[in-house]
């Protein structure tokens, strides 16, 4: 059965606790992206029918929001029907359900300094076999390996649109 994209947020909240790890405050990011790996497979109900209506995205860095503390967001991208349903051909809004881990400063996490790549660019492969080998090309990448091994500060899940 699909989840409703507007509870997706709640969904990931879900995949999380049943994985003995509370959104708010994760205390292993290797469990928090089991737990997302787990949820980008889900199957979400009400998006649009493109290619590129239901994807994921892993990036790094330091942000303003975070107080400029290094962090890595897991996020899933969908696209929903546009809202003004009176304009045809009009693009369908954009979502993102994201799970953002703050760290403190450690040399292991140097890497996740921006000035190189700060993301792993959306993928939009389908859920299943495509997008496990997509969340393994991910997974592999030196940033991801080295959050997954570092002691999160904090942490927050927000679903919100894109602008």
């Amino acid at each position: 059965m699909a989840v409703s994209w507007r509870s997706s947020a709640e969904e990931l909240a879900r995949i999380l606790r049943t994985r003995g790890v509370d959104p708010a405050a994760v205390t292993s990011t290797a469990a928090a992206w089991r737990a997302f790996r787990e949820f980008t497979q889900a199957r979400i109900g009400g998006l649009d029918h493109g290619p590129d209506s239901d994807g994921f995205i892993v990036q790094w860095g330091r942000y303003r929001w975070d107080d400029h503390q290094l962090s890595i967001s897991f996020t899933r991208q969908l696209a929903v029907p546009a809202a003004d349903h009176g304009r045809p051909g009009r693009q369908p809004d954009l979502w993102q359900v994201s799970l953002t881990i703050v760290f403190g400063d450690d040399p292991a996490l140097d890497c996740l300094e921006t000035g190189r790549d700060s993301g792993t660019g959306f993928r939009f492969e389908p859920r299943g076999p495509e997008r496990g080998a997509a969340l393994d090309d991910a997974e592999a990448r030196d940033q991801v390996q080295a959050a997954l091994a570092a002691r999160p500060v904090h942490s927050y899940l927000r679903l919100e649109p894109c602008d």
